[in-house]
């Protein structure tokens, strides 16, 4: 039989599998040999031991097409990174260090404001003028007033999709509006690890329907970029690549040069200072770690 691998905890994989349910599955000592870890996400072929009680082996891992490292699952689609207009207010440096650790990893990000109601439509504006070319879809949506909901229901249908976010977005309760049965999904899962229901502690993978699956991330209140040389990191701010040939410099790094075509836009109104002044403060952490 062969199924998707929802979620992975303690050693034992549990393992969805159309019209049959979740099958809890150790993997087999090859895995171990190989030194290969299965991940949420993997499509697999699975023994079955016990059918009544769902118990199985996992004897094959399928062909990936993709593995993230953070957060680490497989086989991603996109990502849509959610976080609040308000309450909380939204820390744009570490939504540009998820937008440029998901560019990293070659996964197109959508990114979501929730919370839309708490604002004016100025705030939107604001908003939308900081990431509107930053080469992410910009979406702006209320769980509570379920408003824009069909749109990421579109977004999401028919592909794998990791949600993430801080806590306190309103994540989980957009997750249970577009779909119920992950909710029941959630809790028949925590009856069989014995932890808590609406706490998100590990990855896990919630089938929403025929082929559309989202990834349901543990929320992040910090997130260090790794990987990434410092003179490399312009190249994660789109917004940029139109000014760089009015430098003066080549290799300009947009920092210290004298005649540098994207603080001049800058300065012209035509790149945000939020996008930035972020930028440098991410260019000077990069620039501060030592290679050994």
């Amino acid at each position: 039989m062969q199924g998707k691998i929802i979620k992975g905890i303690a050693g034992f994989y549990y393992v969805h599998i159309a019209e049959a349910g979740i099958f809890e599955c150790k993997a087999k000592g090859i895995f171990r040999k190989d030194k290969i870890k299965p991940l949420v996400g993997d499509n697999v072929e699975i023994e079955l031991l016990d059918p009544q009680e769902k118990k199985g082996n996992i004897t094959k891992l399928l062909a990936r097409k993709n593995v993230l490292v953070r957060p680490a699952v497989a086989n991603i689609d996109q990502a849509l990174v959610i976080f609040a207009a308000d309450k909380p207010r939204p820390n744009f440096n570490l939504l540009d260090r998820f937008l440029i650790m998901m560019e990293y990893q070659q996964v197109k990000t959508v990114i979501c404001f929730n919370k839309q109601d708490l604002v004016p439509c100025t705030e939107i504006d604001k908003l939308r003028s900081v990431y509107e070319t930053c080469g992410c879809r910009l979406l702006f949506v209320s769980v509570k007033e379920q408003e824009g909901l069909e749109e990421i229901r579109r977004i999401l249908d028919g592909k794998t999709t990791t949600v993430a976010g801080p806590s306190g977005v309103g994540k989980s309760s957009l997750i249970n509006l577009l779909s119920p049965e992950a909710d029941m999904q959630t809790g028949v899962l925590s009856e069989k690890i014995d932890r808590g229901r609406h706490t998100t502690r590990h990855s896990q993978l919630l089938h929403i329907e025929d082929n559309t699956y989202i990834v349901d991330t543990p929320g992040f209140s910090s997130l260090y970029l790794t990987g990434i040389e410092k003179e490399h990191l312009k190249r994660y701010f789109p917004e940029f690549a139109a000014y760089e040939p009015y430098c003066r410099f080549q290799g300009c790094s947009h920092i210290h040069e004298p005649g540098c075509g994207v603080k001049q836009a800058l300065e012209d109104g035509q790149v945000s200072p939020i996008r930035y002044e972020n930028y440098m403060m991410l260019y000077e952490e990069l620039k501060s770690i030592r290679k050994y």
